[in-house]
């Protein structure tokens, strides 16, 4: 995770150098640091405290055979880079990295119960303890965020003196502050700020409320911490309290795509860096001329005609007409992205046992699948094979990242960078898709559509109230169709997760909804080996494929929280959910793009008082 120790480096002539003194503070994996340890994320290690620092000059720092490239062209183009580097590995064997920094910097002493900047205990060297009685220091449980991602120390002198100013330096009291817990009960208000200077005690006791901060006049300051010399920026968002370890204080915002077809070709990479001169050729002949030099007149492994195909699929996914250095246009280059996987994944890649080099097989089933008609499926597909690239794009404090708008995601760097970092993942999984013409059917129902619409409106008001610039707000993605995928993906892997040898956590969904659109990919999500063991593509051979759905139905039928989940009408973040809890069909975060939002149980199987809502309904008639 951070820094390694010293070590003695050889310089230009085989000489030992001697390095940099940087010690090392603990471990994590190199996917933790995409998913859960990022830039700008708080990480505790044992009783210490640190921010994950940005990417500036991380291009130099990691070596590039402890942290490799990763070359995924077509979400390259997406997020407007040229490549993606693997983080490198933090355990004792890696020689480097991932660097971070002290923070938060209010401490206190649980023995004298002292409360102070971590400076001011002048703590021995190398050491992070209270000179005066050698306990070691614990660093602040609560600190201070806003939405646009700043974060700060919590402000305890504000806090507890509550605009009494004395006059004392800086404005302040000059008096020492201590924080203590009385134990009385495990509520903030045993949580007690005292100063020397003979302020009245006060507890922590409301400091989370929304507007608490704000009530008090304390503005945030714009303060990026992640980011080295980084000065603090105007920000009109109005702080909040977190607790340090809150899932609140560091969201991922992730893009993925899969390798497909032609670039899921392992021979792809030898042309990496090298898109943007191909690109302007316009003849094999020209590209021949950029093969020849490319590889210095050595044979290229992939031939002229080969490079003009790749270019022909670059193009169908670019959207003509747009600004391409707009946000806007982005999100319409990343929905081009998946639809074309949608269509991939529909045509299929059979396996060739004369070429290894394919990173993506994709085989319908051996057995007859008119049996998958009556349950309104059409053929699934066996993804034997795929490979998953997924990169950091940014984070969010404090709000969900499905729900932000572009000007809330914090940036990794302060400079720009024609690099992310991101992560690799190999697995398997199976490829659904419903019966189109049913689904149009089905959602022109009365009761369908007037459900749906209730989530619609609720999932746009949180987008208006999220967004940063009130012209620019998103639509919300709620349509009958998404729903129902959505909701069909989670009764599938909570199913599956009971039968394919995966837990839930390590099974993922990928939804493809749209007008010509009705299809979702459940795969491994895991970044090892286990991620393809074969055990979720047996479970979609369709003598197996068939009783888990009928399973997976009957067991949405009903929920250990029944009524009141059927019966709800507004539930989850924002109230965008109806009948979906944690006792039905909600699933761990690693699991879901949406975070467990836009989901409706009673899409599939109905409601006491209306089952012909379910679209599966019919599979539950006596």
């Amino acid at each position: 995770m951070t820094p390694p120790p010293s070590r003695r480096r050889r310089g230009t002539d085989g000489s030992p150098v001697p390095a940099r003194t940087l010690p090392r503070r603990g471990a994590v994996r190199r996917a933790q640091a995409i998913t859960t340890y990022g830039v700008g994320s708080l990480v505790a290690v044992e009783q210490e405290s640190f921010i994950v620092t940005g990417i500036d000059g991380a291009e130099a720092q990691w070596s590039r055979d402890e942290a490799p490239v990763i070359h995924e062209p077509r979400l390259a183009r997406v997020l407007g880079v040229r490549r993606f580097r693997l983080p490198p590995a933090s355990g004792d064997g890696s020689r480097d990295g991932i660097r971070v920094r002290r923070f938060p910097l209010w401490h206190h002493c649980p023995e004298c119960h002292a409360l102070d900047h971590v400076r001011r205990f002048n703590s021995p060297p190398g050491r992070n303890e209270c000179a005066e009685c050698s306990e070691t220091l614990v660093p602040s449980r609560f600190v201070m965020a806003c939405e646009d991602g700043h974060i700060a120390d919590f402000p305890y002198w504000k806090w507890l003196h509550r605009g009494r100013r004395g006059d004392g330096e800086a404005g302040f009291c000059g008096g020492r502050m201590s924080l203590r817990s009385s134990g009385r009960t495990s509520s903030l208000r045993s949580v007690v700020l005292s100063c020397s200077c003979g302020v009245p005690d006060v507890s922590m006791e409301g400091s989370f409320r929304r507007g608490a901060l704000k009530d008090l006049k304390i503005r945030c300051e714009g303060k990026r911490p992640w980011l080295r010399d980084a000065p603090d920026v105007p920000c009109s968002q109005p702080p909040r309290t977190l607790q340090r370890g809150s899932s609140s204080v560091w969201q991922p915002v992730l893009r993925s795509a899969l390798s497909i077809p032609p670039w899921s070709d392992t021979r792809v990479q030898a042309l990496a860096g090298h898109w943007d001169e191909l690109r302007a050729c316009s003849t094999p002949a020209e590209i021949e001329i950029h093969l020849k030099y490319i590889f210095d007149g050595a044979p290229s492994p992939m031939s002229a005609r080969q490079v003009m195909d790749m270019l022909a699929a670059m193009e169908a996914e670019d959207p003509i007409g747009e600004d391409h250095g707009s946000d806007v246009d982005r999100e319409r280059r990343y929905r081009a992205l998946r639809d074309v996987e949608y269509e991939r994944l529909c045509a299929g890649n059979p396996e060739d046992s004369g070429r290894h080099t394919e990173q993506f097989v994709c085989e319908p089933p051996t057995g007859d699948t008119t049996s998958l008609s009556g349950l309104g499926l059409v053929a699934p597909m066996l993804v034997k094979k795929l490979q998953e690239v997924r990169a950091l794009k940014a984070f969010t404090r404090i709000i969900d990242p499905e729900t932000s708008s572009e000007g809330h995601e914090a940036e990794l760097s302060l400079a720009p960078t024609d690099w992310l970092p991101a992560m690799e993942v190999h697995g398997e999984g199976v490829f659904l898709r419903l019966d189109e013409d049913r689904i149009d059917a089905w959602a022109e129902h009365p009761g369908v559509a007037a459900r749906v619409e209730h989530m619609r409106r609720r999932h746009q008001r949180v987008l208006t109230e999220r967004a940063s610039d009130p012209g620019r707000v998103p639509l919300s993605p709620a349509t009958p169709r998404m729903v129902l995928l959505h909701t069909l993906a989670h009764v599938m892997i909570n199913e599956w997760s009971l039968d394919s040898g995966y837990p839930a956590a390590s099974l993922r969904e990928r939804v493809y909804s749209g007008d010509e659109m009705a299809g979702v990919l459940v795969y491994t999500a895991t970044s090892d080996s286990a991620g393809s063991l074969g055990g979720l593509v047996a479970q979609g051979e369709v003598d197996r494929l068939v009783p888990a759905v009928r399973s997976a139905i009957h067991r949405a039928e009903w929920c250990s929280a029944d009524p009141l989940c059927v019966e709800t009408e507004a539930s989850g973040v924002g109230g965008t959910n109806m009948a979906a809890c944690h006792a039905c069909v909600m699933l761990p975060e690693t699991s879901c793009e949406h975070n467990n939002g836009l989901l409706d149980r009673a899409l599939l199987v109905g409601t006491p008082e209306d089952p012909s809502i379910g679209f599966f309904s019919r599979l539950l008639a006596p």
